[in-house]
């Protein structure tokens, strides 16, 4: 990293739509991506951790090698990609929506279309997660341009054997620009908010752990969480609540016999609320999608799935309420890096077959767990 004792970096709020209480989210101006020195780093991490969502505008000649190498500053010892190699990919609900960039493995291509050369892939054909391949109730398909769903919100984790990635980024790279969509929580209270197609829409497990009860804080701070082995196998015939907020309990979900094997010192057990290293705040932060059993203090093991998942779906919903949401409107240049350790995020939106869309995203496997509450 090239040694600097001052930075020209500022930090500025993102502006607030009117209704929102929004309380993160920052745009970072003035920085060399390419050439990050050591004060720029620091200011960096701090608005990170401080913001939980950072943007930097104008990055269209950012190098993937230059993105792996400012989101491996967060962790510089981390070198995988997040999920790693799953065993059984092609039974994984993620395999459709990833290809790996051949000269630099760690980042991603997401987007939606086909693209004939990008990268070093060649002739590939990209598609952006729709919730109707997802959800178990779906809008109609009349509906479907003018409306759309949160599809899955989650935090960026293989959450078996592999460590959380601390930050993810993600550069857009090619959007296009339609008319703005109805995002309808469906869910019987007639929550929606409007978003830009393909917003990516992200909100803080900070607030969402302020939001609870003194009792139910105790219960967070002190009860752990169990996520299913090989989890994006064992959800794939499962189907998801119309808000994105976790899954129908429809005993759909694969018997452990038909998984990849698996090891029993690989489950992934975590805190339920991780702690922010810098403001030392408590974030509530749950993968709902991926939860399985939660453990008490006491050693009580919660086993009962549905009321596992009505228990944190209970906990997470009110810090998905409308004014709490950040959607992105992207605009092709736009670098966003998230505390991939302090806020839940999901992809929104459709798209035609023909409506081209290219981002690059980059994660590594942390190289150590979470910060728990006591931390």
């Amino acid at each position: 990293m090239p040694h600097s004792t001052t930075s020209s970096i500022t930090v500025h709020r993102l502006a607030r739509p009117a209704g929102s209480a929004i309380d993160f989210g920052a745009e970072l101006r003035g920085a060399d991506l390419e050439n990050v020195t050591d004060a720029d780093f620091d200011v960096i991490r701090t608005a990170l951790y401080e913001n939980n969502v950072i943007l930097f505008k104008y990055q269209q000649s950012l190098s993937p090698r230059a993105q792996y190498e400012l989101t491996r500053l967060f962790d510089p010892t981390a070198t995988g990609y997040g999920h790693g190699k799953t065993l059984d990919a092609k039974r994984s609900i993620l395999h459709p929506d990833l290809k790996t960039i051949p000269h630099q493995p760690q980042v991603q291509v997401i987007g939606n279309g086909p693209v004939a050369s990008f990268e070093g892939l060649e002739n590939i054909t990209l598609k952006h997660p729709h919730h109707k391949t997802f959800h178990k109730e779906v809008i109609s398909a009349e509906d479907d341009r003018e409306n759309t769903r949160f599809y899955r919100w989650h935090i960026d984790a293989a959450l078996y054997d592999l460590e959380p990635p601390k930050v993810t980024s993600l550069m857009a790279v090619k959007v296009p620009k339609t008319e703005f969509q109805t995002l309808r929580y469906d869910d019987g209270s007639n929550d929606k908010i409007s978003v830009s197609r393909g917003s990516t829409a992200f909100v803080s497990s900070f607030k969402m752990f302020d939001l609870l009860s003194d009792e139910d804080k105790e219960f967070a701070r002190t009860t752990k969480v169990q996520y299913a082995p090989h989890p994006y196998i064992w959800m794939s015939p499962a189907r998801s609540r119309s808000d994105g907020l976790g899954l129908v309990s429809d005993n759909l979900e694969l018997d452990f016999s038909s998984l990849p094997p698996i090891e029993e010192e690989k489950i992934k057990v975590l805190p339920m609320c991780w702690k922010n290293p810098v403001t030392g705040q408590l974030a509530l932060q749950i993968h709902p999608s991926a939860v399985q059993k939660l453990i008490r203090a006491d050693g009580t093991v919660i086993d009962d799935l549905k009321e596992v998942r009505e228990i944190v779906h209970r906990m997470q919903r009110p810090g998905i309420a409308p004014e709490l949401v950040l959607g992105i409107d992207w605009e092709e240049g736009d670098m966003a890096i998230f505390n991939n350790h302090g806020v839940l995020h999901t992809v929104t939106g459709s798209f035609l077959p023909e409506e081209v869309r290219i981002f690059r995203q980059c994660n590594m496997a942390a190289s150590e767990p979470p910060l728990s509450p006591d931390a």
